[in-house]
């Protein structure tokens, strides 16, 4: 009679294991591009040709875009297993400091894009100084972000002394309603910076350290990569990203005020995590975060052409979230190889 080897079996069991989980990994990461799909078919069913009309489509076009410029920000943070709550300060620094240095009505300023570039490079300045007392002074990134929010709102409240300047640029006024191959203006800016943040995630040195620091950071550690570097090197980024969108929402609202950035943090963070990106860090990126950021829009979108009284919309924004980061936790504590 034949004697089973218990070692073979244990190994033919684990390696079972593996291939069952990484089959459910696979599924999890295709499960937000089909609840969009589903979605759409959906609002598309209910709501007829009013959700799938080329007029509605270019309005969820120009509504994802400036959050989808501050969800990718956002994304390379949370990859990291970190967070940064000064988006709302941050954005709307960036977006007053541009507005008061280029043509307007309240200063004698006209920088043109010197006045972009003063923006977002404060922006930088502010991710990386979050990024060094998160680093360097073991400062939790929660609290350093959240005490720069309020550093970011002091600037932008200060750079225009309590007159917001509408901008008066004949060439930056007309942007908003600028459209290329029937894009608004301000989705291609949106669709660059997301087609950046691919590159560095997918095609650089530096994008391949964020997996490996979110990870597990003793790793790239052991083998020479400056896991401080890549950190402070994120925040500088996501600063970037944030400028960026204060930019952009200058441009679209016409005026440079702080409530530009309100309550914009929450929604991005929400969007991040619907697209699939772990909380935990190290899985997910910047396919994910502009597929949650469709979500977000879609469902918004629908919602609104169906006449959902708003603080429903609110709740079952809530609950999809919940819902997102139940199915992401989980999966950053099963899967075993990729």
């Amino acid at each position: 009679m034949m004697k089973l080897n218990p070692a073979a079996t244990i190994t033919e069991e684990f390696a079972e294991r593996i291939k069952s989980e990484n089959r459910s990994a696979k599924m999890m990461k295709l499960a937000p591009l089909m609840v969009l799909v589903g979605m759409v078919i959906v609002f598309t069913i209910i709501c007829g040709t009013q959700f799938f009309s080329g007029s509605n489509l270019l309005t969820i076009l120009n509504q994802m875009a400036l959050p989808l410029v501050v969800a990718l920000g956002l994304t390379f943070v949370i990859m990291l297993g970190s967070i940064d709550l000064s988006i709302d300060g941050t954005v709307g620094m960036a977006g007053s400091l541009f507005a008061c240095f280029v043509l307007n009505t309240e200063f004698g300023f006209n920088l043109g894009f010197l006045s972009v570039v003063i923006a977002v490079g404060a922006s930088m300045i502010c991710g990386l100084l979050i990024g060094l007392c998160h680093v360097y002074l073991k400062i939790p990134s929660f609290m350093a972000s959240f005490a720069f929010m309020y550093i970011c709102k002091g600037i932008g409240m200060l750079s225009y002394q309590g007159h917001p300047p509408t901008i008066t640029d004949p060439v930056i006024k007309a942007l908003p309603t600028t459209y290329w191959l029937g894009v608004p203006f301000i989705t291609w800016v949106s669709l660059l910076m997301f087609v950046l943040c691919l590159f560095i995630q997918n095609y650089t040195a530096f994008g391949r350290h964020i997996y490996a620091v979110g990870t597990n950071e003793s790793i790239p550690r052991s083998v020479g990569v400056s896991v401080e570097k890549v950190k402070v090197g994120v925040f500088v980024l996501a600063g970037f990203l944030f400028g960026v969108a204060g930019v952009i929402g200058a441009i679209r609202l016409g005026q440079g005020q702080i409530a530009i950035g309100s309550g914009k943090m929450f929604p991005a963070q929400a969007a991040v995590v619907v697209g699939g990106t772990s909380l935990a860090g190290g899985k997910g990126g910047v396919v994910n975060t502009i597929v949650g950021v469709l979500i977000m829009t879609v469902l918004d979108n629908g919602l609104l052409i169906l006449g959902v009284n708003p603080n429903i919309r609110t709740g079952v924004q809530g609950v999809i979230i919940l819902v997102a980061v139940i199915l992401t936790v989980a999966r950053g504590a099963k899967v075993i190889s990729k």
